[in-house]
């Protein structure tokens, strides 16, 4: 069994409130949008980080962290990237992936749209956690908490952050 505490869209917002929603979880994804290296390593200072590149992600941070992420956590084949889309619309640029490696969990950030659904179409979950920063128009900030256990996606949790 496995916690996994996933934000996206930080955007250089680095907030306290992360280190204590994400101290119980095992590891810590970020789908994109970090902003700095400095949330990058506050983050992997709680727990083992799994982070992709964002479109305003400078240099230091592509050659840390890669595009797209393809890893395994129990039985689950996971697949996270930043630009992604959301079921039924997909960004173009990550499609023929997507249904070529086939994930049973797609994580995407950069809408700041917190979004979870089941695609049933390529028979896998779907996650946004929405924006973690304060850059953008989210009127709430959110973070996403599950527990992925064998096969099974569980205790999936919604976080909101007050956007001050």
């Amino acid at each position: 069994m496995v916690k996994i505490g996933l934000l996206s869209d930080t955007h250089g917002w680095w907030d306290d409130k992360f280190a204590g929603y994400f101290s119980a979880c095992d590891e810590i994804w970020h789908a994109g949008d970090i902003g700095s290296e400095l949330v990058a390593s506050s983050l992997a200072a709680i727990k083992p980080l799994r982070a992709v590149y964002g479109n305003i992600d400078g240099q230091a941070l592509r050659v840390d962290y890669p595009k797209t992420a393809h890893f395994t956590v129990e039985d689950r084949r996971i697949m996270m990237t930043h630009i992604g889309g959301y079921p039924g619309r997909y960004d173009p640029g990550i499609r023929a992936e997507l249904y070529r490696v086939r994930p049973d969990i797609f994580v995407a950030g950069h809408s700041h749209i917190l979004k979870v659904m089941f695609d049933r179409r390529l028979g896998c979950l779907f996650i946004n956690p929405g924006a973690a920063g304060k850059s953008g128009f989210q009127q709430v900030r959110t973070l996403v908490r599950f527990v992925i256990d064998g096969a099974n996606v569980s205790d999936m949790e919604i976080i909101e952050l007050k956007n001050n």
